[in-house]
């Protein structure tokens, strides 16, 4: 038997278990208690005896969610995180967006090591919902949440939050070769047209592969000293990509744990400049709002978003992060990118030409980029919070590209979005082989689960920013 079989039939068996348990058990869920690890919950009351807990009502929770006053609930357990906000690595809005709610899930989702972060929660515990309280609140699917919990446990228990880092050297193997490799052409053969056209491609290849290792480095944890993983951020986002690493954790971790929802999510945050999904549309159409002629702005994606994203608004927004910031060591991280490369190809090109070729080849990533990361999120739901659960918010603002090794190349398996918003911390390698299971999970609730052709899912962008652009036209010519 395959090691794709076994897993294939440990997921099969992992789906009727879950079934058959919930109907065994036939016990509600609102009263059910540690949804993390056995371990984590135990060290913590052994921490702070349950006696001196306060116990809270979902009504007063809910009270404490503004920035100077931010409170959250994870297993049942009530944090104060004000304070600590101001120091949270993944940045201070993070938490923001989730005060005065139930964050189990994505606490969970958001951090690969437990025994780490868990020794930064013990002193924010201030006290834990009341028994009769439902471990959710009541808007909330509780079914769906104890489903999508246990399919993590079991998960887990197959090992699919292991990394293969075999597959990871090779990726970043990939990326020096390419590199080097560039810097050999231009020594050997000197600056000729059709060199610097087959540079610009060896550099454009090795600029999408880093953006795609950078973004695995931003969610797993490859070495057990933090400092470690500190350091190959740096590496892959500021010294091979040219951008400040602290800016781009604090916009991703936004997006991922407040998927296109305005306006927490940052990546949807595109006006005035484009109106997308349902909602930006009709309130700017209302508002007789007209920046650009909206009506043509699936054109202007291609004549101003797609040339400006990566070597434009991308540069500039890290350049203000670090400055206003005073991000001292992302400024030399980042300067260090600029310095390789007049060092391979100054004496070549010169400085002006140097900086011609190394924002020649972002104008040509980006233009990929942005397909690759748009297609699974502006053809979604877009709207405003709704406190729905984790499961059902990851589901329906994201959707799939079907699998092919061109496919999972060339997007750095972000083909698979769906499986990346649920287990952000989930190496990509294993996406298609816990994809059934989801699939599985969004069948029994009814959920969508979409997987489209990738040339499909590049069309949905234009065709989702057209519908937009009709929703602004009826409102802002109505009488």
């Amino acid at each position: 038997m395959t090691l794709e079989d076994k897993q294939a039939g440990n997921g099969r068996k992992s789906q009727q278990y879950l079934d058959e348990k919930q109907q065994a058990n036939a016990k509600p869920v609102t009263t059910g208690r540690g949804e993390d690890s056995v371990k984590q919950e135990a060290d913590e009351k052994c921490d702070i005896p349950r006696k001196v807990l306060k116990l809270y009502s979902w009504q007063e929770i809910r009270r404490h969610n503004h920035e100077a006053d931010q409170w959250l609930v994870i297993n049942r357990k009530v944090y104060d995180v004000t304070e600590w906000a101001k120091r949270h690595p993944g940045g201070h809005k993070v938490l923001n967006h989730y005060a005065g709610e139930d964050a189990t899930d994505v606490f969970r989702a958001m951090h690969p090591k437990l025994d780490i972060v868990k020794k930064y929660l013990k002193p924010l515990l201030i006290g834990e919902l009341a028994p009769e309280e439902p471990s959710q609140e009541r808007n909330k699917n509780a079914q769906l949440v104890e489903d999508f919990q246990e399919l993590r446990r079991t998960l887990e228990a197959m090992n699919m939050f292991k990394a293969n880092w075999v597959f990871f050297f090779l990726h970043f193997a990939q990326i020096l070769i390419l590199e080097t490799l560039a810097w050999l052409m231009v020594w050997y053969f000197g600056n000729g047209w059709l060199v610097t056209i087959f540079i610009s491609f060896l550099l454009l290849i090795s600029q999408i592969q880093s953006i795609f290792l950078q973004h695995d480095s931003g969610h797993l944890s490859v070495f057990t000293n933090s400092k470690w993983n500190h350091l190959m951020q740096k590496f892959l986002m500021s010294h091979l990509k040219g951008l400040s690493t602290k800016w781009w954790n604090s916009q991703h971790f936004q997006h991922h744990v407040k998927t296109n929802i305005y306006p927490k999510d940052p990546d949807i945050n595109v006006s005035p400049l484009f109106l997308i999904g349902d909602i930006k549309p009709v309130k700017y159409g209302k508002k007789k709002i007209k920046c650009i002629d909206y009506e043509k702005q699936h054109l202007y994606f291609y004549l101003v978003g797609i040339p400006v994203l990566v070597p434009l608004y991308f540069n500039i927004k890290s350049i203000q992060s670090m400055y206003f910031q005073r991000c001292w060591a992302d400024i030399a991280w980042v300067s260090s990118f600029y310095i390789r490369h007049f060092i391979m190809f100054g004496p070549f090109y010169g400085i002006f030409g140097t900086l011609l070729l190394i924002y020649g080849v972002k104008f040509l990533e980006s233009a990929w980029m942005i397909h690759v990361t748009q297609m699974s999120h502006i053809p979604m739901k877009i709207s405003t919070e709704e406190n729905q659960d984790w499961f059902s918010t990851q589901v329906l603002a994201t959707c799939n590209v079907e699998q092919s090794f061109f496919n999972d190349w060339v997007t750095g398996h972000l083909n698979f979005q769906i499986e990346h918003h649920l287990f952000p911390t989930m190496p990509r390698h294993n996406y298609h082989k816990v994809a059934p299971l989801v699939r599985s999970l969004c069948a029994k609730h009814g959920l969508p689960y979409v997987s489209k052709p990738l040339l499909e899912a590049f069309g949905d962008v234009i065709r989702a920013l057209k519908k937009s652009a009709a929703l602004w036209r009826d409102a802002y010519y109505e009488t």
